[in-house]
């Protein structure tokens, strides 16, 4: 006997069993395992193909004191989304972020973005969900809302809201951007462990934004490069070396409050001026940064663990063993120079360098094709979840632009920065406290 995903069971048969099942959903959690299916027919029925629900496929809370996606160990998909707000019309912004929580809660649990959303809806309407995840499981779906600083203009009366770290990042040396991949007043980080569960995700948002919103550009990753967690190993980038070994991990309760959330006392304001709303959220700072795989990859073994700071095999550091090795940069090589080269990536990105500055890494390989010219458009889509973007990105970025040995081999082509409000508790929504 087979058992039906929870796409299905909430898409069964339209709108009076999918309304039936709404408030199942308003409470799901990863309590509620969903099952994998091979299809249904158009009425609903479960294919013959469902299997057992496994971890990976489990469902994601969606509510909680943070947003789901920053310290949930990251998942192998993602689809970033960044967008412009195209109404005037302040009434009508705050409507669509709640429809798009009411819409996110279900699809985090597994179900269509809407009740019946498949064919519910008869066949003289659209339907209200576009289909492609159907009797799919969650697959660890998480997704995460920031708003850009661009948001906080004269349009919606949102100008006394901006919190103080909510700016735009300043010039970078080196930095190649184009502006088609760069800002957004908005901002979707779907991640998943399905790809076709993220993108149905992302997809669903925006169609529920229509007149709203429109995409100004989106990034797919696969491949996470960074784990969140001490129970995922460390991922390799696209340049074949472990990335995010020193990652702060979920597990670590007082860095993530010294380094990841905004505390109540971060930000000026009240309940109604400034941004005060911002406590218990974090700042997502998100880099497009294409690497020149070809010129890598005729590099040297030499050259690229020097670049780097670390052995390519086991990511330890230059001159020691173990990759979660703490770096000794005051070891000398056999040629009396240092072990660890002063220009490597590992040395100039160490806290130990940088005043104790950490980040939380979540980012993404990328391959888009190529540029035109027969070379790889790919990399990494760098995401950073942090408490204060101008005290810890901001130096990082500028130590890495001014001497990092990976500057020869990488550009950044696209930036962006959001504030990535607190979680939600039972009953509120997106833009709720944003709005007040």
């Amino acid at each position: 006997m087979t058992t039906p995903s929870r796409r299905h069971v909430l898409g069964a048969t339209g709108v009076a069993a999918a309304g039936a099942a709404t408030g199942a959903v308003a409470g799901a959690g990863a309590g509620w395992a969903a099952g994998r299916s091979s299809g249904g027919d158009a009425s609903g029925t479960p294919g013959a193909g469902t299997v057992g629900a496994s971890t990976l496929d489990a469902a994601v809370p969606f509510r909680g004191t943070h947003q789901a996606g920053i310290v949930t160990p990251a998942q192998d998909r993602l689809h970033f989304v960044a967008l412009d707000v195209v109404t005037k019309d302040r009434d009508e912004l705050a409507r669509m972020l709640q429809e798009w929580t009411r819409a996110a809660e279900r699809m985090t649990a597994g179900a269509e973005a809407s009740p019946g959303g498949l064919v519910g809806g008869g066949p003289y309407r659209a339907p209200a969900d576009t289909g492609e995840a159907y009797g799919l499981a969650a697959s660890g779906l998480t997704i995460t809302i920031g708003y850009g600083p661009s948001l906080f203009d004269d349009r919606f009366g949102l100008a006394h809201r901006r919190p103080e770290g909510l700016r735009d990042l300043p010039a970078f040396r080196g930095d190649a951007l184009d502006p088609r991949r760069s800002g957004g007043d908005l901002c979707i980080q779907a991640c998943a462990n399905d790809p076709q569960v993220a993108v149905h995700a992302v997809r669903n948002l925006v169609r529920l934004g229509f007149g709203v919103v429109s995409v100004r550009w989106s990034q797919l990753g696969f491949g996470r490069t960074s784990s969140t967690s001490t129970t995922q190993a460390t991922p390799r980038n696209m340049f074949g070396f472990k990335d995010g070994t020193a990652n702060i991990k979920a597990e670590e309760a007082d860095a993530l409050t010294e380094h990841v959330w905004v505390a109540p006392g971060d930000e000026p304001g009240t309940a109604s001026t400034g941004g005060a709303w911002m406590a218990g959220g974090s700042y997502l700072v998100a880099r497009r940064i294409r690497m020149h795989i070809e010129v890598w990859d005729r590099s040297t073994l030499q050259d690229q663990e020097d670049t780097i700071g670390r052995d390519k095999k086991d990511g330890a550091p230059l001159g020691q063993s173990g990759e979660h090795a703490e770096p000794d940069f005051a070891r000398a090589g056999p040629d009396g120079a240092p072990a660890i080269p002063l220009a490597s990536h590992v040395r100039l990105a160490h806290p130990s360098n940088l005043g104790g500055v950490r980040i939380l890494r979540r980012g993404y390989n990328f391959t888009d094709g190529t540029d035109g010219v027969g070379h790889l458009d790919a990399g990494l889509f760098f995401i950073a979840f942090v408490r204060d973007v101008q005290k810890q990105f901001v130096p990082m970025q500028r130590a890495l632009a001014a001497k990092d040995a990976l500057n020869e081999y990488v550009e950044h082509t696209g930036s962006a920065v959001f504030a990535c409000p607190p979680g939600l508790k039972d009953g509120e929504h997106w833009g709720q406290a944003l709005f007040a």
